[in-house]
């Protein structure tokens, strides 16, 4: 009724272990209850006991540059490698250990599950003695009794081959056993027993004669059986057993064999190990089932055995020593013949030239075996990297088994995402002339490829830089050799995952303040992230910023190149020399000096990287960009009051004068001001008169940048605090309420900034008239008026005008927005002004009599549809030689014009006649009633 999650478990060979100095040391871990991959990954690690608390790396199935300096040419070199033995098991091969390998391991597997659960390492200690304990373990053992066992095993002339444990007198097994050879006197070997029984036998293996000089200690156990005696030791064991077998000049021999069962074409190797003082010399002869093969005199002299001659010449034997007490017999492509058991006899010599040896001994023998070889040639396939990320090297081998000889070599590469296409990577010819594939030649992108043969058999691919997810895939290596009169082939494969170079990056881009002040410095880091070492690739920087408000998109601000050039963009030149780029490690930070208005804005980084170990030209292999970060800078803090009471100005006729004052500011401030109207009709917006920018500069709104607007309406500044508006002969049409918006502007550095602005209050401007009112027709009217015809809108005042009076008139065209336009204005002096100049030639006052101002509109088009009125005023002048001044006026009502269609045919025109349209209507009815009448005249007929 649930599902039950496996807990991860690490296991390692359990310890404490201890093993000799030059021995080959094998410990396994493993790993279960995991999720993710049935295949998963191990690394090795080591903790000295000089530093128990620092972690050294050794060896990883995953990481090649995982091992540290002091064991990467052991691993490099197979000294120190993993087997795998299964997906989740494996085995860490030390070929020759040396004192420093001791220490604790840690196994430790990386995590593929989907949450931490469980162990994920463990650990195990190994201790590494001398090969040869020189003194007893326990001196002060040696008792009657302890002397009498070793008295009479000193007369019997024994040498063991190995010692076996097995427990007496207990229920449960033995929780590790642990076995082991003593191949030759003068060397020891550890046991590490842990049980909870107490009675032990141990049985001696009998091998063959040697000197009456030689000895055996056996440090305690709580009871110890030996053949024909018993002897009951008081103290129970405390440290590991040894053995020891000393002889008279400490001389010993060990063979070895790196692989003892090999087929034809395989290589033997043989390495014998001699022990003893540095000063003796050796005489060194190689047996094989008894007859000498070769030797080596103490001078180093090699000396084959006629049979062995011509096969040596040809390289196939080998005889060598690396060091005065290191001997190696190396053949290539081993025969049938090879088969058998080897020795090696050592003579120590009192000096070079002697002829008669101090003491001679012969190694145990090793029993080689010889298997004929197949038709076809063994491969095994691996690579130390089976996953990269793009740019990463690859590094794969092929061993060849079984061949007789040269073998040609061909690796080719399966991509994935083409089944059943192979493409060539490299070849070897036989006589070892190299081929590379066309994808892979030299001055590539992949760099110089190599094919090396590191020995006889085997041979490693390494491809500098991978591209992309493209080289990933299977790859294959075949192998050929043509030897007794048959072609012998193998192939095998290996896989390799490449990840591309923008997996797993992404960048980030923060800042530690948002907004700042005027002058103050902003800090931006772009974080970069990837699934791999970025401080290993070239890596490029770009810095994009966007103005406030925005102008467009983001520009270029700066680029880092890889080698560290950096280029300014042209977009914003402003940025160079104030800001500065730093990187560390990760992230990359773009620091700008006494920030300035003009620094406002979106800020953006990209980071481009390109392969490793790759000159970074042309397009990068992968780029991120970071989210966008606003900077908002904060101005001085501005001081600026404006005057906010309204009032109102009221007058007779003439100019007007509208004030906007200043209560306060900075000295050094400009100031840009803007005028308003706001008619006085309910619902309508502010009119925007004109704007005089902090130099002075006029520029009007819409409604008022005609020419005769722009003669009647002028800004001026009156002093320091207080600007003017000047309405020259304002109308009635000038009513309403005006304000003033001041905009102080301060100058920082490397421009005007605009820093507040403020709104005055407002004032009303009205006319007043002293004379009597002007009577006129107020009712509203709508004419028609086909287009391309005449159109004449009525104006008339109905009243007489008083003595010495005159009269202005202006039409007026209704518009939307409160303010309406002026069409005509006729002055009272009889000059006539069109401030819409576009009506100019079409507008027309013909005057039949003086009281009569109807307009005439010519050549009626579309848009002249809408609502017109006029507005009269009555002047009379207030003294001999003063100023006119207007004592009355009126405004008409509303007159619509409506504009009919221009008529295209004459037939539409005799359509449209109203008579005409008539009769065409009734028609039918008349020619209706005329036949019924026919017929009805027939019937009478007919029936007369």
């Amino acid at each position: 009724t649930g599902v039950t999650i496996a807990q991860r478990q690490v296991t390692v060979q359990e310890g404490p272990l201890y093993r000799v100095r030059g021995s080959h040391i094998t410990l396994w871990c493993k790993v279960s209850g995991y999720q993710g991959p049935a295949e998963q990954n191990f690394q090795w690690s080591i903790y000295l006991p000089s530093a128990p608390e620092r972690e050294v790396q050794i060896v990883s199935t995953v990481d090649p540059s995982f091992p540290y300096a002091i064991y990467t040419q052991r691993v490099r070199g197979r000294g120190i490698f993993v087997e795998r033995l299964q997906g989740d098991a494996v085995l860490l091969h030390i070929t020759e250990l040396q004192e420093r390998d001791a220490g604790q391991y840690e196994c430790h597997t990386p995590n593929t599950d989907e949450r931490y659960f469980g162990s994920y390492s463990a650990k195990t200690n190994l201790t590494v003695t001398p090969r040869c304990i020189r003194k007893s373990l326990f001196p002060a053992w040696q008792s009657n009794k302890e002397s009498e066992l070793f008295s009479s095993w000193s007369q019997g002339c024994f040498c063991f081959l190995s010692i076996k444990f097995f427990p007496l007198a207990c229920r449960g097994p033995l929780s590790r056993t642990d076995r082991g050879t003593l191949p030759a006197p003068g060397q020891c070997y550890l046991f590490i027993l842990k049980t909870t029984c107490t009675i032990f036998t141990i049985t001696f293996q009998y091998l063959s004669p040697m000197s009456d000089k030689n000895s055996l200690l056996l440090p305690s156990a709580r009871t110890l059986v030996l053949p024909g005696r018993r002897e009951a030791w008081a103290r129970p064991p405390t440290t590991p057993l040894c053995f020891w077998l000393p002889t008279g000049t400490d001389l010993s021999v060990d063979l070895t064999a790196a692989e003892p069962s090999l087929s034809e074409g395989d290589t033997l190797q043989l390495s014998c190990v001699v022990e003893a003082p540095e000063s003796s010399n050796f005489k060194v002869v190689w047996l094989l089932n008894d007859m000498e093969v070769a030797r080596v005199d103490p001078h180093g002299v090699l000396t084959w055995e006629e049979e062995y001659e011509e096969r040596a010449r040809l390289g196939q034997l080998r005889a060598f020593k690396p060091s005065n007490t290191v001997y190696v017999l190396t053949i290539s492509e081993v025969g049938l013949e090879d088969k058998g058991t080897y020795q090696c006899s050592v003579s120590e010599m009192k000096t070079p030239g002697d002829l008669d040896s101090i003491q001679t001994i012969v190694s145990s023998g090793i029993q080689v075996d010889v298997k004929p070889a197949g038709y076809h040639l063994r491969l095994s396939v691996s690579t130390s990297t089976p996953r990269v990320t793009a740019g990463d090297p690859l590094m794969l081998h092929c061993e060849v088994q079984g061949a007789t000889g040269p073998v040609s070599l061909r690796w080719w590469h399966l991509p994935p995402q083409q089944p059943g296409h192979r493409e060539l990577v490299a070849a070897m010819e036989q006589d070892g002339t190299l081929s590379l594939g066309s994808a892979y030649r030299a001055g590539g992108a992949r760099g110089s490829l190599g094919l090396q043969k590191e020995s006889s058999g085997t041979f490693t691919l390494v491809i500098p830089s991978t591209l992309d997810e493209d080289d990933g895939g299977q790859y294959r290596c075949e192998a050929a050799q043509w030897a007794r009169g048959r072609n012998r082939t193998g192939k095998g494969e290996a896989a390799v995952t490449v990840s591309s170079m923008g997996l797993g990056l992404h960048a980030t881009l923060r800042s530690r303040m948002a907004t700042v002040s005027y002058g103050q410095s902003v800090e931006l880091f772009c974080q970069v992230a990837a699934s791999y070492a970025l401080e290993e690739v070239p890596v490029a920087v770009r810095w994009r910023f966007q103005p406030s408000p925005p102008t467009g998109p983001l520009q270029e601000l700066v680029q880092a190149l890889p080698n560290g050039t950096v280029l300014w963009g042209a977009a914003q030149p402003r940025f160079q020399g104030k800001a500065q780029l730093a990187r560390t490690d990760t992230s990359f930070r773009l620091h700008i000096h006494s920030a300035m208005p003009a620094n406002e804005g979106t800020y953006q980084c990209e980071v481009e990287v390109w392969r490793r170990n790759v000159v970074p030209l042309g397009q990068p292999a992968a780029s991120a960009s970071s989210n966008a970060v606003g900077i908002k800078v904060v101005l001085p803090e501005s001081k600026l009051q404006v005057a906010v009471k309204d009032s109102s100005v009221e007058i007779a006729g003439g100019n007007a004068a509208i004030q906007c004052g200043i209560v306060f500011a900075q000295e050094n401030s400009q100031f840009a001001v803007t005028w308003y109207l706001l008619p006085p009709l309910a619902d309508t917006k502010p009119l925007q008169i004109l704007r005089a920018n902090y130099t002075s500069v006029l520029e009007y709104g819409s409604e008022f940048s005609s020419p005769a607007q722009k003669s009647r309406f002028l800004s001026q500044r009156v002093s320091s605090s207080l600007f003017q508006l000047q309405i020259l002969s304002a109308n009635l049409g000038d009513q309403g309420s005006y304000y003033c918006v001041v905009e102080e502007w301060l100058w920082l550095v490397d421009g005007w900034y605009k820093l507040r602005e403020g709104m005055s209050g407002r004032t009303t401007l009205k006319l007043k008239l002293s004379g009597e009112q002007l009577q006129m027709e107020k009712t509203n009217d709508s004419i028609s008026a086909r287009e391309g015809e005449e159109a004449t809108l009525p104006c008339r005042l109905q009243n007489a005008l008083l003595p010495h009076s005159q009269l202005s008139a202006t039409w007026f065209q209704v518009q939307g927005g409160g303010r309406d336009s002026a069409l005509l204005s006729l002055q009272r002096d009889g000059t006539v002004r069109y401030p819409e100049g576009r009506l100019a030639a079409r507008l027309f006052l013909r005057r039949p009599s003086a009281r009569d101002f109807s307009l005439t509109l010519g050549s009626v088009q579309r848009a002249d549809a809408g609502v017109y009125y006029c507005q009269l005023q009555e002047w009379q002048q207030q003294g001999e030689g003063k100023d006119w001044a207007v004592q009355a006026l009126a405004r008409s009502g509303n007159t619509q014009l409506i504009t009919i269609p221009p008529e295209t045919t004459v037939l539409s025109r005799i359509c449209s006649s109203p008579p005409l349209l008539n009769f065409i209507l009734y028609l039918p009815l008349v020619l209706i009633l005329l036949l019924a009448l026919a017929v009805f005249c027939w019937y009478c007929k007919f029936r007369k």
